[in-house]
């Protein structure tokens, strides 16, 4: 598949997606940044590492900013929490050049991914 291909294809996923599936990309679009970063740290690639680091501070902000605090109550409170503490790790990360924040922050948003992917299957189950 041609890059633009690819692009118009992920463009279309995210247009015709729902919330939950959103969600989803969201999480695995900071999970690939935050890969991305490692592999950056590992060739020495400072630049590539801060704007990777930068995208996944962007995406987990945005995940932050949309928490309804009226229907999620503790969930949603907890999840501020975690969100906060991965951003703080995400720029000691990049200050410290530190892999293993990044593989903490990696493992912390791919339990959370799990956790969203059952829920949307939930929901979608319970739609049908």
């Amino acid at each position: 598949m041609s890059n633009s291909s690819a692009n118009n294809y992920r463009e279309m996923a995210i247009k015709t997606a729902n919330r939950g599936q959103l969600l989803v990309m969201l999480y695995e679009a900071a999970i690939r940044n935050v890969k991305k970063a490692s592999i950056a740290l590992d060739k020495k690639d400072i630049a590539a590492k801060g704007a990777a680091i930068s995208k996944a501070h962007d995406i987990v902000n945005e995940l932050l900013n949309t928490l309804n605090f009226e229907a999620g109550g503790d969930i949603a409170r907890e999840l501020e929490r975690l969100y906060n503490f991965i951003i703080e790790h995400l720029i000691a990360a990049n200050l410290e050049n530190s892999k293993e924040k990044l593989k903490a922050i990696e493992k912390i948003l791919e339990t959370l991914l799990g956790a969203w992917k059952i829920a949307v299957e939930n929901m979608n189950q319970q739609k049908k």
